[in-house]
């Protein structure tokens, strides 16, 4: 079973930036799709953006070009750096992933979120 663990939220200001951190755990897997989804209150979720297995990524047009997605392949990691925050981006912060195991099932995990809150 892969567990997932998020990290780097915070509070902090409008134009500022945080870093998130996903930490895939567990053996005989593979990482597919990697994402982050962000849930506001009295809001769906929704997908903030997702990383392949081969670096092709895709934002939210809310996003784009304050947000960047990257991942460690080496160590199952994934990160989201955010710049320019608005108070729009405060939300509760989930890591999301769709792999295979080493007898070929797919599977998909979140992590527990964490809170990102943009103080004006």
């Amino acid at each position: 079973q892969v567990q997932l663990v998020e990290s780097g939220g915070g509070l902090v200001q409008v134009g500022g930036s945080l870093k998130l951190s996903c930490v895939s755990s567990g053996s005989d897997f593979r990482l597919n799709v990697m994402g982050w989804y962000r849930q506001a209150p009295g809001k769906q979720r929704e997908l903030v953006a997702g990383i392949t297995n081969g670096d092709i990524r895709n934002y939210a047009d809310s996003v784009k070009g304050r947000f960047t997605i990257s991942r460690d392949h080496t160590k199952n990691t994934m990160f989201l750096q955010m710049n320019r925050l608005k108070p729009e981006d405060t939300a509760v912060y989930y890591c999301t992933v769709e792999g295979t195991t080493t007898r070929g099932l797919r599977f998909s995990s979140w992590g527990q979120g964490t809170q990102v809150t943009v103080s004006s």
